[in-house]
């Protein structure tokens, strides 16, 4: 179907659409939603860059945040599960902005300069992202719409797994679509942390230790 008639009115199909700042499109790639990061991230990487020399780096990092990292946070745990080349463009965007608030040369080594800053890389970003969203869940902070995709792992009868505070994993039929469910990613990242942080009730605990760990996890420290 290319349109559909609404009274007098025909309204023709699009292969996206946007919907409370994310780019939707017909087979959720989210190609099109990384495209728009990226070009607005640029224009303003772009702005900074020439104005850098009369700012100092704590200024610049304030500026970067605001404008360009911003941009990758929001709405990135849709971005779960992303294809590499899509994830590698978002990438390439946070290493540009380290070189420009700490003025390195664009052939340096980014790794240094991501930990030096103390920032998560792009994939790990969204990995809290959704683990945040998934402990919000567990302690009644997040919308019931949200919270009843998940359920607490309980077996029959008291196995060493009993008091783990796991989640059930429930199993996909598409790689693609279905993996990328908060239903069966959520479960799968939860599973995956120490028991420390499954066990944190308490919210900025939770982030603190949570960013600790996958900034271990991230520079292999």
């Amino acid at each position: 179907m290319t349109s559909l008639t609404i009274g007098d009115a025909s309204v023709s199909a699009v292969t996206s659409a946007r919907n409370i700042g994310a780019v939707l499109d017909e087979t959720l790639t989210m190609e099109e939603h990384v495209s728009c990061i990226c070009k607005s991230a640029y224009y303003h990487l772009r702005n900074i860059a020439l104005v850098r020399k009369y700012l100092t780096q704590d200024a610049t990092a304030t500026l970067i945040h605001a404008l360009v990292i911003s941009r990758l946070d929001n709405l990135n745990s849709l971005l779960t599960g992303l294809h590499d080349y899509l994830l590698s463009k978002l990438q390439r965007i946070q290493n540009h902005a380290s070189k420009v608030v700490t003025k390195k040369n664009k052939f340096d080594h980014v790794t240094p300069i991501l930990k030096s800053l103390h920032w998560l890389p792009v994939a790990y970003r969204i990995d809290y992202k959704l683990l945040l969203i998934t402990h919000k869940c567990l302690n009644g902070k997040a919308p019931e719409y949200l919270a009843s995709r998940l359920v607490r792992y309980s077996p029959g009868r008291r196995l060493r797994s009993y008091d783990q505070y796991l989640l059930v994993e429930k199993r996909s039929n598409l790689k693609t679509y279905g993996d990328r469910a908060f239903s069966t990613a959520a479960p799968r990242l939860w599973n995956s942390l120490p028991l420390e942080l499954r066990k944190c009730n308490c919210l900025e605990s939770f982030k603190s230790l949570l960013k600790t760990h996958l900034f271990r996890k991230a520079f292999n420290t």
